[in-house]
This record gives C-alpha cells, sequence and structure tokens, in this order.
C-alpha cells in the first residue's frame, strides 16, 4: 500500500472511531510500529490528527465521539476497568455514578454479587441496568435528558446532586491532560460532575488508557482532587508524577500501584 494511501485510511480510521492505538495500526496494515509512528508523526504535523500516547485522536476538542461508537469502543478494557473499580465498593455504600459508557461497565458489575446499595444516578442507562438488582436503592437526578446518550443535565440536576451526601463518587471522563486536567466536551456536564466531587466523600475515576493525553475543551478540574484512580494500562509518566506528589493510589487492572 503506497504512505499516501496509507495516511488517508489512518485518517478515516481516527475519525471514525475517534482513537486509534498503534497496536492496532501495525496489525491492520501489517507494516512495522517504526512506520505507523512514522505515519502519526506526520499526519499530525499535517494538523490531520493529534498524536496520542500510544496512538492516535481526532484534532476537535469541541465535539465528542458518539455515544454508539463509544459504546462500542474498548470493551474489555472497561469490562475490565470495571471490575477492579467495584472491589473497592462496600455492600451497604452510597454512592454517585456519573454519565458515560465506562460508568455503565461499573453498574453492569456492581449488579452482579453487591447487596444494600444506595445509588444517585444522572444516567438513566445506568438507572436502568440497576434495576436488575432488587436490593439497590436507585435514585434518578431530575433534569433534561440527553436524546444522544440518556445522559441527564441541567440546573435542576445541579440543585438535586448538591442535595446529597454519598460515600462514594464514580467518574468518567472524555480526557486527561499530561498536566492532569481533567476535560469534557459539554459544559453543563461538567457542573454536574464538579457538583459530584464537591458531594463525595471518596471520588473514583475510571478510564481506559485512550483517555490519557485526550484533547477536550472544559476543564472541569484535577487529577489530583481524586481519591483513587482505575485504569487498563500503565498512566503516562507525566500522570504518575503527578498521582504520586499528591499520594493518590492507582490500580492498573489488576496491578495496584501505591505512589
Amino acid at each position: 500500500m503506497k504512505q499516501t494511501t496509507r495516511h488517508q485510511e489512518i485518517v478515516n480510521l481516527v475519525q471514525k472511531n475517534g482513537y486509534v492505538s498503534t497496536d492496532s495500526l501495525v496489525e491492520h496494515f501489517k507494516v512495522s510500529p517504526q512506520t505507523i509512528r512514522r505515519d502519526l508523526n506526520e499526519l499530525a504535523g499535517e494538523n490531520k490528527i493529534r498524536r496520542h500516547h500510544g496512538g492516535a485522536t481526532t484534532q476537535q476538542s469541541s465535539v465528542n465521539t458518539s455515544y454508539s461508537a463509544r459504546k462500542v469502543m474498548q470493551l474489555n478494557e472497561k469490562d475490565s476497568i470495571a471490575e477492579a473499580l467495584v472491589k473497592y465498593i462496600p455492600n451497604g455504600a452510597t454512592l454517585f455514578i456519573d454519565i458515560g459508557t465506562t460508568p455503565e461497565s461499573i453498574a453492569k458489575e456492581l449488579v452482579k454479587n453487591h447487596k444494600g446499595l444506595r445509588v444517585v444516578t444522572n444516567n438513566i442507562n445506568v438507572a436502568g441496568i440497576l434495576m436488575g438488582n432488587k436490593d439497590f436503592k436507585v435514585i434518578l437526578a431530575g433534569g433534561e435528558v440527553r436524546n444522544r446518550d440518556g445522559g441527564i443535565v441541567g440546573e435542576a440536576t445541579l440543585d438535586f446532586i448538591k442535595q446529597f451526601r454519598l460515600d462514594f463518587g464514580i467518574l468518567g471522563i472524555s480526557g486527561i491532560d499530561y498536566d492532569g486536567s481533567l476535560l469534557d466536551f459539554d459544559y453543563h456536564e461538567v457542573r454536574v460532575k464538579q457538583a459530584i466531587i464537591e458531594n463525595s466523600r471518596s471520588i473514583y475515576l475510571a478510564v481506559d488508557h485512550t483517555k490519557f493525553g485526550r484533547n477536550a475543551m472544559v476543564n472541569l478540574g484535577n487529577i489530583s482532587e481524586l481519591d483513587m484512580l482505575i485504569t487498563d494500562l500503565p498512566p503516562p509518566d507525566e500522570i504518575v508524577a503527578i498521582l504520586k506528589e499528591h499520594d493518590i493510589p492507582y490500580e492498573v487492572t489488576s496491578i495496584k500501584t501505591t505512589p
């Protein structure tokens, strides 16, 4: 395959999926990792993609990948993260569960064996999943329902969240910059996430490796505000340094690391 043809196909794959890994491109094109890295660097230099830790993302920072696409991306990774996170949630706990496909995976894991949970969520999909466990009490936030993903946002949602003080807040996120900034695409959604942070005793962030270095336009806080980070691959060195500085433990699937 000619380089120009490969470059265009790489751009098409990034635009379709939102993120592609170097390893997947090596497998797809049957070329060396060095060739793919060179391709990605050239495309980034032409502003056709954004170079990413272990792959590439789109240049857009204002529009998220569609919910239908995100729902099928990194499925195994999300399941692994969810399985690891729920081990930290005791029976009888109270918790917020955020908007996002990873929080939905966590809800599926919680339903399996947990008992006596009391969950507040602004995610219709999460509420539907949790209803499968008759021992749970599920409280659904009021507000505007987004057709695209079942998320609930708005002033009414903020007011509702602020009524509670719960044990755990489980967040999803669109991107984490290398300076530790937690990033998302929707200002209204970010305000709800901030309210969850403010009203939770412990904040757990569940994030797959594609979110490290990913760009988004709204800054909602910093990883220094977390109590635990759970991901599927070792975070970039810059992120690890921040975690160490603030003594924040993180777990890479089944391997827990305390800085």
